[in-house]
């Protein structure tokens, strides 16, 4: 059935410096072939997988192919990726030590007409990785900046999460220390919102737990969080479910292994948090006639978290 409209035209894609307009026929398919075109002078910001070597676009890896070097994160890293697909392009190091310093080497090339790809270990530089400060510089030397999409870890784990994927906020790592931490936490849970908003975090598999144990303090044992680990990788996993749940599974575990995102369902805190434990725990007490100490075990064990951390807990609260 007709609907008027030219069956070629459906499959047509907008121009771009990299590739003139797509059109399926047969006689024209070898004239419009990008990889037959000469790669043009700029930045390239390009995506690798995040650990299924599939996930490799074909424009990323004719951008590999093609630039004149590849600046990497690692590149003992970036090594492995370039071997399993046959690229021999020239590599550099650009990691988060000496970012500064070969910017300005690397915007110097680019200036000269150089067409150089900027790679993270995986997924998309600049997102939590090197790559803003020398996309940033290179705009304002004039040099043409392009972004070739692919995989990333917070995306991919947002859209399998079952969380509101229409309003999100991107956190990158939590930080190392507790106190940090804790304000990071704190001042999102006092955020004011009007609508739901997925939180978004990275996080380090030794530091999950200390993480846990803090949301569960600060939002409260059910607010809803999904956990994904090891994304695109043979042992891919998604927890789901009350933080307390997700922390007393993890807390189970003998180790606790792979990259990590940590996502905070967006529901208003009111509604997620319930009673504060030093709330909790003074209810014990009079309600059912507990002694501090075993109002404290008996809080720390609904909330999946050790006694020690509620004890700390509830000396805070007590300042």
């Amino acid at each position: 059935m007709s609907d008027g409209v030219n069956p070629t035209d459906r499959f047509t894609l907008s121009e771009d410096r990299d590739y003139d307009a797509w059109d399926p026929s047969p006689a024209d398919s070898a004239a419009k072939d990008p990889s037959t075109k000469p790669l043009a002078p700029g930045l390239y910001l390009v995506a690798t997988p995040i650990g299924n070597l599939e996930d490799i676009t074909l424009r990323a890896l004719r951008v590999l192919r093609s630039v004149d070097r590849i600046a990497c994160e690692d590149t003992r890293q970036t090594a492995k990726l370039l071997s399993h697909f046959g690229i021999t392009t020239p590599t550099i190091s650009y990691h988060a030590h000496n970012e500064s310093s070969r910017a300005t080497e690397l915007i110097e090339a680019l200036k000269a007409g150089g067409r150089i790809a900027i790679v993270s270990d995986a997924g998309m530089p600049g997102i939590s990785d090197p790559g803003a400060t020398i996309a940033a510089e290179a705009i304002a030397a004039g040099v043409t900046v392009y972004p070739i999409p692919g995989a990333n870890a917070a995306l991919s784990a947002l859209i399998a999460s079952g969380l509101p994927a229409e309003s999100f906020t991107f956190h990158g790592f939590l930080p190392s220390k507790e106190g940090q931490r804790r304000s990071v936490m704190e001042a999102l849970r006092a955020r004011p919102t009007e609508h739901t908003t997925t939180a978004i975090f990275y996080e380090t598999p030794h530091r999950i737990i200390d993480a846990l144990a803090d949301i569960v303090t600060i939002f409260g044992a059910h607010q809803r969080i999904v956990i994904a680990r090891e994304l695109t990788k043979l042992h891919e996993e998604f927890l789901r479910g009350e933080a307390f749940v997700v922390l007393a599974t993890l807390r189970a575990r003998p180790s606790i292994r792979g990259e990590i995102v940590l996502l905070l369902d967006g529901t208003p805190s009111d509604a997620a948090a319930g009673p504060s434990l030093a709330d909790e725990v003074e209810t014990l007490m009079k309600s059912e006639g507990l002694s501090e100490k075993d109002a404290l075990k008996s809080v720390a064990k609904s909330r999946g978290i050790g006694k020690s951390e509620a004890y700390r807990e509830w000396q805070r609260s007590k300042r």
